[in-house]
C-alpha cells in the first residue's frame, strides 16, 4: 500500500474540518432554540454540503485521493460559505442574525462569524491543497 507523507497542510485542513463541523453543530442548537426553521432544501443542502461535505472531502483526502479530497472540502466549504453569509447577513428572514429571538443571538451570530471565517480559511486551504498535492491513486 502507498502511503504519503502527513505534512502541517493535511493536520491543518483536518483541524479546520473538525472545528466546522463542531461550530456548525452549536450553530444548530442556536437554530433550534431561537426556533428558525429551515426549509427542506435548506435543510438537505446544510446536511449534505455543510456537514457530511467536508467529512467526506477528508477521509477521501486522506484514503482515497488527497487532490480529489481537498477539492471537495475547498469546495463544500466555499458553498457553505455562500449560503451562509447570504442567509445570515443578506437575507431579511428569520435567519437573519438580526432577526433571531434575543435570548440566542449571541450564540446564534457568533456561530455564524465563526462559520464564515473557517469557511473561508476551510476554501482556501482546501483548494491549495488541491492545486499543490500530487496525484496518488491506492
Amino acid at each position: 500500500m502507498d502511503m504519503r507523507t502527513i505534512d502541517r497542510v493535511d493536520v491543518a485542513l483536518a483541524a479546520v474540518v473538525l472545528v466546522h463541523l463542531g461550530v456548525a453543530l452549536v450553530h444548530g442548537q442556536a437554530h433550534q432554540g431561537a426556533s428558525v426553521a429551515l426549509s427542506e432544501g435548506s435543510n438537505f443542502f446544510v446536511l449534505t454540503v455543510i456537514i457530511i461535505g467536508p467529512l467526506a472531502g477528508l477521509a477521501w483526502s486522506w484514503f482515497v485521493n488527497q487532490r480529489a479530497g481537498a477539492w471537495v472540502i475547498g469546495t463544500t466549504m466555499a458553498a457553505s460559505l455562500v449560503f451562509g453569509v447570504v442567509n445570515h447577513f443578506v437575507l431579511m428572514s428569520p435567519d437573519h442574525v438580526s432577526q433571531v429571538d434575543a435570548a440566542w443571538r449571541r450564540q446564534f451570530g457568533s456561530t455564524a462569524v465563526l462559520l464564515a471565517c473557517i469557511e473561508t480559511v476551510g476554501s482556501g486551504v482546501g483548494m491549495w491543497r488541491a492545486v499543490r498535492s500530487k496525484w496518488r491513486i491506492s
